[in-house]
């Protein structure tokens, strides 16, 4: 007999052996809402057809339950799969796994899909769906399903039959009378899948992710529960398209990238007054907060990186040259080992610490070209990097200091709802498990003192400690990490860092790694699609346009100009000899917050009429007034709440 704990918070009894379908029989047993397509046995999904032998405890659980939402789309895929080889019968299919927010199935196939095929294929896998055939999970060995797949030109199928672990089974579904090799689980039939699916797109793919194999068509996909639920998904790719911030870095003339420096950002006059005003901000609140600005070597020789720990740990990810004496340096992917440098230079005091520096610095990350994706994913960017040396008396307070700071930070650009994830200990790591412990616990405690929510994300520690990570939400409900707290009692020792104490003796200080924006250009990206470009006054690279409705216009507008500039606003001047409206719309496109428009009644009374981002209306102002709220408004916020 075995105990099974059951979702109601009763336990029961049973057979050892007792499947998934029999326990939906039991009156005993909890049932969903709706019929029971799978279950969770200890929090793991299972097929209904899987038998228990052990202790557990089980849920039943319906194709609405969210924890379902992957196996609707693992089933999609399947049925996707199948609709491709019956319309397209001499093709073969590779991988088919569940991703963030959909599916994907690698093909190979003399021509290459299109999304001209996805009409047809997804009016068969609708048939499919209806026809609903039973998934059926059996056990094969190793030869018969490799004489299986090689018999029907399934060749990339027999090569993972030999990839999968002689410890584990080798399973096979049916659907019907398509089979597929899969780990599972599944839903109990096709037609559980629904209707709510959508074909996405198509791009090559490498076989297992490798340049030297051949080249297949990936078809991306989604799936959910309901048609709302993929409408509002649609609604949501639609949103992030019109909001994507290359797209839009090109209308504002922001920046660019090109083939000669990939994963490198070529910043236009904008762009790069826009990444200043963000460099501008941070460097006030680090100064207000006791930080010391510093700046390291962006080139450093290798047996500075083995010291690290980067070396054996990171070393792939690192650029690497070598010089005619043979020396090998490696261009800094982290600005770390230069400010432990910088701080062992000379001798410090505990009266010196905690010891706050930081630095705007540039570092350089291996990232495979096929995962370049604009500002978010670069090779070179810049980090707002900081690294606090504390006594292990001042870290919890230096890290609800730090917190606090971090989480103003966004709300002045917008994100107040921060989620905070604490991640301990990788299984790639250095350091004494008991200094895990030790430090583990001191991060830890601090969060939870702050009185903030915070969740684990077990094992995503860095290499050298663990860390708090910062998560924001943009406007359409898409997460990105941004800032970071590492604490990190490694890299001292490793390169006998100390600070005389008050007994007189040598220290080791714990060190704090901190980024908040993390990387500006990835910040700066976010930033452009939360936004969808209309950035607030104080970020705007241009802030107010000058334009003038006839040439009588122009002297007045002259003066406008210098008026906006006095008033330190950043400012240009349109006098093209075309219709207001047509200057209007260009500038606005190009996301200006305001445009002042000067006619022969402006420039006759001193007036002014403001135009803003975003509205139709516009309002007459004399010019002092109307400066004096655009000033205002274009003041920052820390320095806003500096004046009082």
């Amino acid at each position: 007999m075995i105990t099974l704990s059951l979702a109601n918070g009763t336990t029961k009894q049973f057979e050892a052996g007792i499947t998934g379908f029999q326990l939906t029989k039991d009156t005993d047993v909890p049932r969903p809402l709706k019929r029971p397509v799978a279950m969770l046995v200890d929090g793991n999904l299972c097929d209904l057809g899987d038998s228990l032998h052990a202790d557990a405890a089980v849920e039943l659980v319906d194709r609405f339950d969210p924890r379902c939402l992957e196996l609707i789309r693992h089933d999609c895929a399947h049925v996707l799969a199948e609709a491709v080889q019956s319309l397209f019968p001499s093709t073969q299919v590779t991988i088919g796994p569940v991703i963030e927010n959909g599916f994907f199935y690698d093909f190979a196939r003399d021509k290459p899909f299109s999304v001209d095929d996805f009409a047809a294929i997804e009016a068969k896998m609708k048939d499919i769906v209806k026809a609903g055939a039973q998934f059926k999970k059996e056990i094969w060995s190793r030869d018969q399903a490799k004489t299986y797949f090689a018999s029907k030109g399934e060749h990339y199928k027999v090569e993972l039959v030999d990839a999968i672990p002689e410890d584990q089974s080798l399973k096979i579904y049916r659907q019907g009378d398509w089979l597929d090799l899969c780990r599972g689980p599944h839903m109990t039939n096709v037609g559980e899948v629904g209707t709510a699916f959508k074909l996405l797109k198509v791009a090559g793919a490498y076989w297992r992710g490798d340049s030297k194999n051949a080249m297949l068509t990936r078809i991306y996909g989604t799936a959910f529960a309901t048609q709302e639920q993929l409408d509002e998904h649609l609604h949501n790719l639609e949103e992030a398209e019109r909001r994507d911030h290359r797209r839009l870095g090109t209308e504002m003339d922001l920046f660019h990238f090109q083939h000669e420096a990939p994963g490198s950002v070529f910043w236009h006059p904008k762009g790069w007054t826009l990444f200043q005003t963000l460099v501008d901000y941070m460097r006030r609140r680090q100064l207000a907060n006791g930080y010391k600005e510093v700046n390291s070597p962006d080139m450093m020789d290798r047996a500075l990186w083995e010291t690290s720990g980067h070396w054996e740990k990171y070393h792939e990810n690192m650029f690497i040259t070598q010089t005619e004496d043979e020396r090998i340096f490696a261009f800094k992917p982290m600005n770390c080992p230069g400010h432990v440098q910088i701080f062992r230079n000379d001798l410090k005091s505990y009266r010196d610490l905690p010891y706050k520096m930081a630095e705007f610095g540039k570092v350089h990350r291996y990232e495979p070209s096929g995962a370049l994706h604009g500002l978010m994913r670069v090779r070179s960017f810049t980090q707002d990097d900081a690294h606090i040396f504390v006594t292990e008396d001042q870290l919890r307070d230096s890290i609800l200091e730090i917190n606090e700071l971090i989480l103003s930070i966004y709300e002045d650009f917008g994100f107040p709802n921060i989620r905070i994830k604490f991640s301990d200990r990788p299984e790639k790591r250095i350091g004494a498990d008991d200094v895990w412990d030790k430090y583990e616990n001191a991060l830890r405690g601090a969060i939870e003192a702050s009185g903030k929510p915070w969740t684990l994300n077990s094992g995503e520690g860095a290499f050298y400690g663990p860390k708090l990570e910062y998560v924001l939400r943009d406007a359409i409900g898409r997460d990105w990490q941004c800032g970071t707290v590492q604490v990190d009692p490694n890299l001292p020792e490793r390169f006998g860092v100390t600070y005389v104490g008050p007994d007189g003796n040598r220290h080791t200080p714990v060190m704090i790694h901190r980024a908040m924006f993390g990387s500006l250009e990835r910040f700066t990206g976010i930033l452009i699609e939360h936004l969808a470009g209309a950035l607030p006054l104080w970020l705007a690279p241009v802030q107010v346009v000058v334009c003038t409705i006839t040439q009588d216009a122009d002297e007045y507008a002259q003066q406008v100009l210098e008026a906006c500039k006095a008033a330190g606003l950043r400012v240009e001047l349109d006098v093209r000899n075309e219709k207001i409206s047509y200057k209007v719309r260009q500038h606005m496109l190009q996301k200006v917050p305001v445009v002042l428009v000067c006619g022969k009644s402006e420039a006759a009374e001193g007036k002014i009429s403001v135009r803003r981002l975003g509205s139709q209306d516009q309002t007459v102002l004399p010019l002092s007034e109307a400066l004096a709220i655009i000033a205002d408004e274009a003041t920052p916020p820390d320095v806003k709440r500096a004046r009082g």
